[in-house]
């Protein structure tokens, strides 16, 4: 059982990992031991998790959630499989509570007067200094 929040928890049967060789340096021990850990969470399938977590879930996991709506996970960041393990499930976690913040609405403002009259203003200035850069005589 993974906890996310006081309320919400991931159940191990929607967790699966497999564990891989790991690229990258690291001599015999990259080419002997499979430590590199790939987390598979069915989210799609999920009970726990609104339909809105879901939406914003998939939203944050872009490339990493599947056609068939899980989340998949790849830790290679040490030589230690437990602690891979530990990294992966860390990344879930951190990763649905993020989901679980919902953006705020934007609400749609105008400028002010004042605002407005600042900004016609300081574009008159602007052009006045442009007609100031031509040849002294020359009047178009």
């Amino acid at each position: 059982m993974l906890w996310i929040t006081d309320t919400i928890s991931i159940a191990d049967w929607e967790l699966s990992e497999s564990f891989v060789r790991a690229s990258g340096p690291g001599g015999q021990n990259v080419n002997k031991v499979s430590t590199a850990v790939e987390l598979r969470f069915e989210a799609e399938r999920s009970p726990n998790l609104p339909a809105g977590v879901k939406a914003r879930l998939k939203k944050l996991a872009g490339r990493r959630w599947t056609l068939e709506g899980a989340l998949i996970l790849q830790v290679e960041d040490t030589r230690s499989q437990a602690r891979n393990r530990e990294i992966a499930r860390e990344r879930l976690a951190d990763l649905i509570r993020a989901a679980l913040v919902a953006p705020k609405r934007r609400i749609a403002t105008k400028p002010s007067y004042g605002s407005q009259l600042r900004r016609v203003a300081a574009k008159v200035q602007r052009g006045e200094v442009k007609a100031l850069r031509g040849k002294p005589g020359e009047d178009e």
